[in-house]
């Protein structure tokens, strides 16, 4: 059963084999934006990434203008890291249009397992807990493996915009 738990440097070696499985794509929720692949199989460099992760939650953290605070949580099973979840706490322009609260990814090799929904359904407390009494949760319009992840964990439709299915979820007090 896999569960999401803070970013932890243990995960370094199975972070890097999934990280690896994207092949240069985009990982939602992992928080890697500016950060290589390359440069992160430096252990300090790891650690590093890793602080930046956690401090992302506390709202005097410095952060570039147009970004907000953000609980990072890695969704593992186990000593395998399998995918990566955001929960942002509040939403900006662009997120409110296309981003949402919640982003996440799980890598290739871990997918149509339930992973997804296990972790989504895990998060959706949390999230209620940091006072999102409405969760916004995105995907593409052409990814039906998130689609189906949404409204697995109560997701209702609202409408697509430039590409993007938007979701709201009224998640349970946890």
């Amino acid at each position: 059963m896999p569960l999401l738990i803070a970013p932890d440097v243990r995960f370094h070696s199975s972070w890097l084999e999934g990280a690896a499985e994207f092949d240069g794509a985009r990982q939602d929720g992992a928080g890697a934006d500016g950060w290589t692949l390359e440069e992160l199989k430096d252990a300090r460099a790891f650690r590093r990434f890793v602080d930046t992760l956690v401090r992302d939650a506390l709202p005097e953290t410095p952060r570039k203008p147009e970004h907000v605070p953000c609980t990072y949580l890695w969704i593992v099973e186990g000593g395998t890291f399998l995918g990566s979840l955001a929960i942002r706490h509040e939403l900006n322009g662009f997120l409110l249009e296309q981003g949402g609260h919640i982003g996440y990814s799980v890598r290739p090799s871990a997918r149509r397992c339930g992973n997804a929904s296990a972790a989504l359904a895990e998060a959706l407390p949390i999230a209620r807990n940091l006072g999102i009494s409405r969760v916004l949760i995105t995907c593409d319009e052409d990814n039906a493996g998130s689609r189906a992840t949404i409204e697995k964990n109560g997701g209702r439709y609202e409408d697509t915009r430039n590409g993007k299915r938007r979701y709201w979820v009224e998640p349970a007090n946890g």
